[in-house]
Formats: structure tokens, sequence, C-alpha cells
């Protein structure tokens, strides 16, 4: 008899089959994710010193809008690497 997890498993692999990727494909993935580790690091230090400026001048309203365009632009950068991901694996070879 087989598990919840395994029977969940199998629904998966006929839901979406396995996609083996070259090593070309992960290599370009690994230099996408490297890209965007880089983006969301100089967004962050760019902020961040926004951020500590804000607070020296004790705006709380430029604090949170700060904190909340960081967020934002998190999610753009990765939503756009998904993308990319996404672009590298439908590729054959």
């Amino acid at each position: 008899m087989k598990s919840a997890y395994e029977l969940a498993m199998e629904r998966l692999g006929k839901a979406e089959p396995t996609v083996t990727l070259t090593e070309k494909q992960k290599r370009e993935i690994a230099d996408l994710e490297a890209r965007c580790a880089a983006k969301i690091a100089e967004r962050e230090l760019l902020i961040t010193d926004e951020i500590a400026k804000a607070v020296d001048r004790g705006q709380d309203e430029e604090i949170e809008k700060l904190r909340k365009q960081l967020v934002s632009d998190r999610k753009s950068i990765r939503a756009d690497l998904e993308e990319k991901k996404a672009a590298v694996r439908a590729r054959r070879g």
C-alpha cells in the first residue's frame, strides 16, 4: 500500500513531468540566480542607506515607504528571475 506522500508525488509527476536540464542550462540558471542575488543585495544596500538617513531625520513615513519599496523590488527581481529560468528550461539543449 502506498503512502499519501507517494500518491501525491505520482499525481504531481503526471501533472508536471520531470524536466532534465543540460549542463549548459544548469550553468545558465546558476548564473541567473547569482545575478538576481547581486541585484537584490545592491538594492538592499541602497535602500538600507536611505532608511538610515530617514531614521536620522525622524521621517517615519519615508522609512515605511522605503521598506515597502525594498519588498516590492525583491519580488520584482525574483519574478523576473523565474521568467528567465522558465525560458531557459523551455529551450531544448
